[in-house]
């Protein structure tokens, strides 16, 4: 095997650079650039020999260096609340594939509901000079958001609804998707219902259990008639919890309506370890449709939020503000999703209809 000569045979842990390619292959720093770059614009004889140059020398261009000289970053962020949630893997999926299409990477971050955390990740991407944020906030107060805006970096809510006009957002219409689960479980004939929250002050939480509240309000029950437990978490094991408190309470509800599928799944979890019938003594819905939802032992019913369009249109969205094609023409937008029921097992009484969106 023939040695090669020059800075990367003299140094083994020196890092190929541009000009060793240029020096190897015999031609400029700006050929070698040329065959990176603009491939059409250099001959295929001389094309041929770079190329080869740079697969001898592992040569791995500096996106870093790249971005630089561009002043654009190709690396899109996105923040999530809980990577361990299926329905966020699905909008990172769309927001993957848009970025893919586009020529993209995507860095993927996880706040784990925490505000500390969130603010940690937004500091870090306004110091990588990200080309743009998707970010489904943890921190209510804005006070994270805030900061960073300063910076001038581009962000796209995702599962929020920007509260104003200095970005987009895509949501989904959490209020009607509460108002679809509780109407169901009305049309069922259940009376008794309780409504299991996650933490309180995230706003998906408040909307489904507004249109909870909406639902009850058509059939002409008053809303105290709602009863709430808490969750600390959207998790399995924070819906197990849940279903302990809801095995003591008294009178039990004959139906439970969850403000996500994780929820509804420990409190199945839990009801079944009780030897409590689902949906025979106790109805049960949850949100978001995940995979999981319809292979529990009693298929879940639950509400489906279009969670890969979601990412996708966001990314899209981020996209075309931050491409210096169709930026002067970008208008922040909100677009609002709707959601759908499906109705399973875990929610049907016997005789009774399976509703509009069987599955």
């Amino acid at each position: 095997m023939t040695a090669l000569a020059g800075p990367a045979a003299a140094h083994p842990g020196h890092p190929v650079g541009i000009k060793d390619v240029a020096r190897v292959a015999g031609v400029s720093v700006g050929t070698v650039s040329n065959v990176i770059n603009r491939p059409d614009s250099v001959s295929e004889e001389t094309r041929v020999r770079v190329q080869s140059t740079i697969e001898r020398l592992g040569y791995v261009r500096s996106e870093s260096a790249r971005q630089l000289r561009a002043g654009r970053s190709r690396i899109i962020a996105l923040l999530v609340l809980d990577m361990a949630n299926p329905f966020f893997v699905d909008v990172a999926s769309g927001a993957e594939r848009a970025a893919r299409e586009a020529g993209l990477g995507v860095m993927l971050c996880n706040s784990a509901q925490n505000p500390s955390e969130e603010a940690e990740y937004l500091g870090l991407f306004t110091e990588q000079r990200v080309r743009g944020v998707l970010v489904t906030p943890a921190d209510t107060t804005g006070a994270n958001l805030a900061g960073f805006r300063r910076h001038g970096i581009p962000f796209v809510f995702v599962d929020r609804v920007l509260p104003s006009a200095e970005g987009c957002s895509v949501s989904v219409d959490d209020i009607t998707g509460g108002t679809l689960a509780v109407r169901h479980l009305l049309d069922q004939g259940h009376r008794d219902i309780t409504y299991i929250s996650g933490p309180r002050h995230l706003a998906q939480c408040q909307d489904r259990r507004t249109g909870a509240l909406r639902a009850l309000e058509e059939a002409g029950l008053a809303g105290e008639r709602l009863r709430e437990i808490e969750a600390e978490r959207l998790d399995v094991s924070a819906g197990r919890d849940a279903g302990a408190r809801l095995l003591g309470m008294s009178p039990r509800p004959t139906a439970v309506f969850c403000a996500n599928d994780l929820l509804a799944l420990g409190v199945l979890q839990a009801l079944y370890g009780a030897g409590v019938s689902v949906p025979g003594e106790i109805a049960l819905v949850g949100y978001d449709d995940i995979e999981f939802a319809s292979a529990a032992a009693v298929p879940l019913t639950s509400v489906r939020q279009p969670a890969f369009r979601m990412g996708r249109t966001a990314a899209e969205l981020l996209i075309e503000e931050t491409d210096e094609r169709t930026a002067p023409s970008h208008e922040h937008r909100r677009i609002v999703l709707q959601p759908e029921l499906v109705v399973r097992g875990s929610s049907l009484t016997v005789g009774r209809p399976r509703g509009r969106n069987p599955a």
